[in-house]
């Protein structure tokens, strides 16, 4: 069990996110809690996600029936596989979070990331990306974090403390055997990338009644607005012609890392001790492969959304518009996915540089409010 969210969609059912083994098929009970009582015990609905990449463990949603008048004021649950209190009176039990349903929401923009992991340490591309997606309008960020760098984890304490990001620590490696890729014939391990599916899924009701929209990306990559100014724009203009669409699927386009600009007006020497890439430097964007699939990532109303993957849901109300990449794409900084052509053979794309003025200056304060940059 993860986390337990009332499902206002579902008759006030209780949605438990979870991940089980998918040969698993023993009996669950559902179990409520209210202040001083175990109160309610039903069968519980079990619904293994469609995709898992071929992982034995899979990211499960445990749909728990509303509970009795008697528990209306049930605060906690938990799953078991028995159906007498007697042996559940040492069970974890979850808070049951979402408990009001909420039509205005604090934030507009709030962006996932599914995973930190490795030791990652890649500062300035992070501090870059956070600053950069709090020029287009994003107000918070949620992250989650099962190990990064010395470096990044003061990065993650400023912006945490600046009330930007929450961070929910993930030890999914202290339960199952993460595995470091998505395909399991090559990478092995138990579950996906690190329970990826499970973090963008837990996310997504997290932040139900947080936020207007949500941004499903990994820290790598910016969800860019080519036409408009900023992401409210961007989805003023998108919903105006298309107001039943609840999910907008936006392409993922690569600017190697391996390609710099030729003028150097970005090497600067304050960030030449801060770890990680210097997205500014990297304006050479690959061409599109019209045979190749072209990995996409979402932008979402999560009240239409029940269930996510990585590149597409798997079950949603409403409606989905692929977006047209010359109105908003993905700018990814990483390494090159055809590596064999030369520069000349990229296309120039500066869209970045667009922000200079304004991301710059901020970029330094935050490094210096982190301790990685002197005054």
């Amino acid at each position: 069990m993860v986390s337990a969210y009332k499902e206002h969609r579902l008759d006030e059912k209780t949605r438990i996110v979870s991940i089980m083994k998918r040969d698993e098929n023993k009996a669950l009970y559902c179990i409520y809690f209210c202040p001083g009582q175990f109160c309610a015990i039903s069968p519980a609905e079990v619904e293994m996600h469609s995709d898992h990449f071929g992982f034995p463990f899979v990211t499960t949603d445990i749909l728990c029936k509303r509970p009795p008048p008697t528990c209306d004021r049930g605060t906690h649950v938990t799953v078991s596989t028995h159906e007498d209190f007697r042996h559940n009176r040492k069970q974890l039990f979850l808070p049951i979070q979402n408990q009001e349903k909420k039509e205005t929401f604090p934030y507009n923009f709030t962006v996932c990331v599914s995973n930190l992991f490795g030791g990652y340490n890649n500062v300035l591309q992070f501090v870059q990306t956070m600053e950069l997606y709090k020029l287009l309008g994003v107000q918070r960020v949620t992250i989650y974090n099962t190990s990064c760098g010395p470096d990044l984890e003061r990065v993650l304490l400023h912006y945490r403390d600046e009330g930007t990001l929450e961070v929910v620590q993930w030890p999914i490696d202290k339960f199952l055997i993460p595995s470091k890729g998505w395909n399991y014939a090559e990478h092995k391990g138990d579950i996906h990338y690190y329970g990826q599916l499970t973090t963008l899924n837990d996310c997504i009701y997290r932040n139900m009644y947080r936020t207007k929209y949500l941004l499903l990306n990994d820290i790598d990559e910016i969800i860019m607005p080519y036409q408009h100014a900023n992401l409210l724009e961007l989805m003023d203009y998108l919903q105006e012609d298309n107001p039943d669409v609840g999910v907008f699927v936006i392409e993922n386009h690569i600017f190697p890392k391996t390609q710099f600009e030729d003028s150097g007006r970005f090497k600067r020497h304050q960030w030449r001790n801060i770890s990680g890439v210097n997205i500014l430097e990297h304006v050479y964007r690959e061409p599109a492969r019209e045979w190749v699939f072209n990995p996409t990532k979402l932008l979402i109303d999560p009240r239409k959304v029940e269930q996510t993957s990585v590149h597409s849901v798997l079950k949603a109300s409403g409606q989905e518009l692929r977006v047209d990449p010359d109105v908003c794409r993905i700018v990814h900084v990483r390494t090159p996915l055809q590596a064999e052509l030369t520069k000349d053979m990229l296309h120039v794309d500066k869209k970045l540089w667009e922000f200079e003025k304004q991301l710059v200056p901020k970029v330094d304060k935050a490094l210096r409010k982190s301790g990685l940059l002197k005054s």
